[in-house]
């Protein structure tokens, strides 16, 4: 790309049409001075001697030019890099059964809890488009949802695609971070950190979440966990033996005391979230606490080409004088 070191320079251009005219309107320059042009008349009708009153119009292009050699026109090349930001995060996400209840909001419309959660964790997602992103969902086992990516829409695709009653039923609170832990182990990101959402009690899988936390503390994964639901009772909707599908006051538990283990024994922070606010002010919250920076490297080279301005306007100018000097001479 060509671009010019001082393009202000470039409207002393207009001024040139201006020289003309004036030049123009003084008449043509006499070929041959005398002090009568009676005798001389054929003389100055020769091609020589008209070719020589146009010598002087060489000046308007080499002025021409000479000015865009001034404006300096370069050849511009530039390269930007950016870094990844060094922040990898894994989501856990509960999907066992009270994960349906019906005891949040969406768009001011009662919703289960597993479909707020997942339209916020998707917003997560979007606002920090340079970490690697991964997803765990678990009930009574834990399954991969993605692995770390930064693809984003993927991420999303993949947890749009997550429903209720694809895990036989359980809180696996310990290998659901486990696995996701175990995500992370091999990352050499600067930070690594699980956010584990659950809205029970660990009453499934293999490993203890005590166990867990160490194994996330001892490869330095931070953990933020996060307790949905309201407590107490929550409408819970059932299907009975006969099909039909009604609502029922179900009783719902959140182990606040193991996730407030986990998060302090990481690093991390606890948090209790009852409705769909609070759920999104969370999230927004733990965004502001792992903030990410991109290093952005920007290479620019500038090659100077005023050169292939300033030869030609050399040229011109020589070219007039050489010739007012030898072939087209004007006599005196």
């Amino acid at each position: 790309m060509i671009t010019f070191a001082h393009p202000q320079l470039l409207w002393l251009l207009a001024l040139l049409p201006v020289v003309a005219l004036l030049r123009s309107r003084r008449g043509a320059r006499a070929a041959v001075g005398y002090a009568s042009t009676d005798a001389l008349r054929a003389i100055g009708r020769t091609t020589r001697s008209r070719i020589g009153m146009l010598l002087p119009y060489l000046r308007l292009p080499a002025a021409a030019l000479m000015i865009v050699a001034l404006a300096r026109p370069q050849s511009s090349q530039a390269s930007t890099s950016v870094k990844a930001s060094g922040v990898d995060i894994m989501l856990a996400l509960d999907v066992s059964g009270s994960m349906g209840a019906l005891d949040l909001t969406l768009d001011g419309e009662p919703a289960d809890r597993l479909a707020v959660t997942k339209s916020v964790v998707s917003k997560f997602i979007d606002q920090r488009p340079n970490d690697r992103m991964g997803l765990i969902a678990f009930a009574g086992g834990p399954y991969l949802v993605s692995p770390l990516t930064l693809d984003h829409d993927w991420v999303d695709r993949n947890l749009a695609r997550v429903q209720l009653g694809t895990l036989e039923d359980g809180t696996a609170i310990g290998s659901g971070l486990s696995a996701a832990v175990n995500r992370l182990r091999s990352s050499d990101a600067h930070t690594k950190i699980v956010v584990l959402l659950t809205d029970g009690v660990n009453n499934a899988g293999k490993v203890q979440p005590a166990l867990a936390a160490e194994a996330a503390a001892a490869l330095g994964i931070k953990v933020y966990t996060i307790g949905v639901g309201t407590p107490g009772k929550a409408p819970m909707p059932v299907t009975d033996e006969n099909g039909r599908r009604r609502i029922v006051m179900a009783e719902t538990d959140v182990d606040e005391k193991t996730l407030q283990e986990i998060a302090t024994k990481t690093g991390g922070e606890f948090f209790r979230a009852t409705d769909t606010a609070s759920l999104e002010a969370i999230y927004a919250q733990i965004d502001a606490l792992e903030k990410t920076t991109r290093e952005v490297s920007r290479y620019e080279r500038h090659d100077e080409k005023f050169i292939w301005a300033l030869l030609p306007a050399l040229a011109l100018i020589a070219a007039e004088l050489l010739l007012s000097s030898t072939v087209l001479r004007r006599v005196p």
